[in-house]
């Protein structure tokens, strides 16, 4: 089967998907009221005491790029139909998934900040087509992984663990999905402008086919034609336009994956398919207190976006933004920077050069530790991870409650 063939059932699997969807949806709304759903569950029983036996025992079963192996390995051992719904290439979706092992066992303390996560990721999976029979197969393919990973050293305990802490998030998951029924897995796009910003990054400017909702500061998965089953995230470098328009900036990562279609091989009139908005660190009304936003590299996008939004406000309160880069070429908006300090004199920007493009993460942060006093303000943080940890590390340390501290630790780098 060619590429071609591959998409175009992929394309009839979702024409399908979405019958039932609507079959579903409208035999919800036919139904006699009821009480809405919970997102997810509200509570999970147990949760610390099976974090630390997790935890003790990881070096047994640490979500490693063997165990990652095994447990696809099985699942297309077992369900070999299955491998059509990924990409050709599961390097980034084996990444991907040990981190969102690693996410759920860091969170399992957190139950209600954890379901509300595994909901919002429900949501985002129905662009993949999933539906809880894959969660069973999963489970019985991560279980398999487990047991030859850790070999005899594994008990029933510690597998009912790892059992309980799954369950609780695909149930989480499972809801989410159904409270989007009513709206569409991915919305149809088209590019229109692309702008070249050097020979590894580009400036994505796109139409949505039917209005596409999102907040300032999130971020959505995009998947172009080139590269089907592919899905990468991308900030929205935008807050909401009243024509419509999206923004996208995009870095070339590496050759043949998504972001060198994006960047290299795509152009003005090309689709695009784009995943439903996610994230939290958005603008919830006029902020209270003064603003720090720090930024650096594609970072900028966030940034931009949060920037536009506080700029819609009444009476915007005063901000910084520092901003890193390599080097001052690498500053690749400056127009669009430019005109947000002349229209917002609440604005300070700063900007930080490194010393090559690693540099900039090291020394954004030390610009901040030398700024002043930032314990009472609302800070945001985008970026490279690196960058993103190590600040949000130094603004606890200067006694930034960690609720005024708003990034995406879930969001995959």
């Amino acid at each position: 089967m060619n590429q071609y063939d591959t998409h175009d059932t992929y394309d009839r699997y979702h024409a399908l998907l979405a019958r039932q969807d609507a079959m579903r949806l409208r035999r919800q709304l036919m139904a006699p009221a009821r009480q809405p759903a919970a997102l997810g569950p509200g509570s999970y029983d147990g949760a610390a005491a099976d974090q630390r036996l997790i935890t003790l025992h990881l070096p047994l079963v640490s979500p490693s790029g063997e165990l990652i192996d095994r447990l696809y390995d099985a699942m297309f051992e077992h369900h070999p139909y299955l491998r059509g719904l990924f990409p050709d290439s599961m390097a980034f979706q084996r990444a991907h998934l040990e981190r969102a092992l690693r996410y759920l066992v860091d969170h399992l303390h957190q139950p209600q900040e954890l379901a509300a996560f595994c909901s919002r990721l429900g949501r985002d999976h129905r662009k993949l087509g999933v539906r809880p029979v894959h969660y069973e197969v999963f489970e019985a393919s991560l279980v398999e992984a487990l047991r030859g990973y850790a070999g005899g050293r594994w008990n029933d305990a510690l597998e009912q663990a790892w059992l309980r802490m799954l369950r609780f998030a695909v149930a989480a998951m499972v809801a989410g999905a159904e409270q989007a029924l009513a709206e569409p897995p991915y919305w149809n796009a088209v590019v229109t402008g692309h702008r070249l910003c050097g020979p590894d990054l580009a400036v994505l400017h796109v139409r949505t086919a039917e209005p596409y909702p999102y907040r300032a500061g999130q971020y959505a998965q995009l998947q172009t034609p080139l590269l089907p089953h592919a899905w990468r995230p991308y900030s929205l470098a935008c807050a909401p336009r009243p024509d419509g328009e999206l923004e996208f900036h995009v870095r070339r990562t590496g050759p043949g994956d998504v972001g060198e279609a994006l960047v290299a091989r795509t152009g003005t009139g090309d689709p695009l398919r784009i995943g439903p908005a996610q994230g939290t660190m958005t603008v919830d009304g006029a902020p209270d207190r003064d603003v720090l936003v720090v930024a650096a590299d594609t970072g900028w996008a966030t940034a931009k976006s949060l920037l536009e939004e506080l700029a819609r406000g009444p009476r915007p309160r005063r901000t910084h933004l520092y901003l890193g880069a390599g080097t001052l070429d690498d500053l690749y908006d400056t127009p669009a920077l430019a005109g947000l300090e002349d229209r917002c004199p609440w604005l300070r920007v700063v900007p930080v050069i490194g010393e090559g493009a690693a540099a900039d993460r090291g020394a954004v942060v030390e610009a901040v530790s030398r700024g002043g006093d930032w314990s009472g303000h609302l800070a945001y943080v985008s970026g490279p991870p690196a960058m993103v940890a190590a600040t949000v590390e130094l603004l606890a340390a200067l006694d930034v409650p960690a609720d005024r501290i708003r990034h995406d630790p879930g969001r995959p780098a």
